[in-house]
């Protein structure tokens, strides 16, 4: 018995002792460790906090988190960050999760920017440029066949499910 309060007193000592940001890195660490893998969607991203939300179970949860700490961590700007991700949770207790630790990410890296029309290195047309001018007048001949289409999608290229319904309408 005089063990075990011996060992709870050093515990206790021993983890006052932590800073605040060492215990959320212990914290982070654990769930990395021990948690289980989800599914999250991020909703919103400042320079220092990830917002997100995810489901366990039927149940709900909305968390944030602080990455002041893992800035050298994320896959790009937390701006250009955003849909869907992975996280890990707690299993005891689904509202304790992560996004990103120091041994982990469920963070995507965020999509190159588009450099369609940005000329070569050399300068030169391309050798293919009758190829890839004739597949930007059928990709454009496409676009503009499907802009009935495109007013029923969802957003993000692909059509609703009940497609046939609403444009009977």
């Amino acid at each position: 018995m005089a063990g075990g309060a011996a060992l709870l007193a050093m515990w206790r000592a021993v983890r006052a002792r932590l800073s605040p940001e060492k215990r959320e890195q212990r914290r982070r660490l654990d769930i990395n460790l021990n948690g289980r893998l989800g599914d999250a969607l991020l909703t919103e991203c400042d320079e220092n906090t990830l917002y997100y939300t995810y489901q366990v179970r039927g149940v709900h949860y909305t968390a944030s988190q602080d990455i002041s700490a893992l800035r050298d961590h994320l896959p790009g700007a937390p701006e250009r960050l955003g849909g869907m991700v992975n996280m890990k949770y707690a299993a005891q207790n689904p509202a304790n999760s992560i996004l990103v630790c120091e041994e982990w990410s469920g963070l995507r890296a965020a999509p190159p920017a588009a450099e369609a029309n940005a000329p070569s290195a050399s300068g030169n047309e391309p050798a293919n440029s009758t190829a890839s001018a004739n597949s930007t007048a059928s990709a454009n001949s496409t676009a503009s066949a499907n802009s009935t289409a495109s007013a029923n999608s969802n957003g993000v290229g692909h059509q609703a499910q009940d497609s046939t319904l609403t444009q009977g309408s």
